[in-house]
């Protein structure tokens, strides 16, 4: 260690491990295929920065309920998640807002989801206090590729443009 190096320095950086789950929500537009997606609020890293409606896992939480209670918090809709479309993992090491240096790796469950009958009429709205989100929308296809999207968010879009996720219809009741 040279004089000018801190232990600190020397030492690995805190190793955060986060998985999530995520609804892949596609619904028919009037033009073309709409996809939910949520903005990353000016509380996060990450302002102004698209995503899909979803969030990290409590501990011992199911993977489904997740996508349940997290698209409710962000969007105000109630979804019923369909089959896991894909996992997307995303890795890289810097600086926390704090300062301290991670390596920090992500973990998503991606989704194939529909919107419950019940919420078929319901425009997307952040329904969480002092949320991550500070906006929830259903955007065309083309519109929603054209914007700052997150590693997820961009995965599903490709999902979506190689047919692998696709509009599921709405189910009857409630959740």
């Amino acid at each position: 260690m040279s004089s000018s190096e801190s232990p600190a320095a020397q030492q690995s950086p805190a190793r955060r491990q986060r998985v999530a789950a995520y609804a892949v929500l596609l619904r028919e537009g009037d033009d073309e295929p709409e996809l939910l997606l949520t903005r990353m609020s000016p509380r996060t890293r990450i302002a102004g920065r698209w995503t899909l409606p979803g969030g990290g896992l409590d501990h011992g939480e199911d993977p489904r309920d997740a996508v349940r209670r997290e698209v409710l918090e962000e969007t105000g809709l109630h979804v019923e998640p369909g089959p896991l479309l894909d996992v997307h993992s995303v890795r890289f090491t810097g600086p926390r807002p704090d300062g301290l240096v991670e390596d920090y790796h992500g973990i998503h469950l991606l989704f194939s989801g529909r919107v419950v009958e019940a919420s078929l009429e319901v425009e997307p709205h952040v329904v969480e206090d002092d949320s991550s989100t500070d906006l929830a929308a259903w955007l065309p296809l083309s519109r929603a590729g054209s914007l700052d999207l997150l590693g997820a968010a961009r995965h599903a879009l490709e999902l979506v443009a190689d047919g692998v996720a696709v509009p599921l219809r709405s189910t009857g009741g409630t959740v």
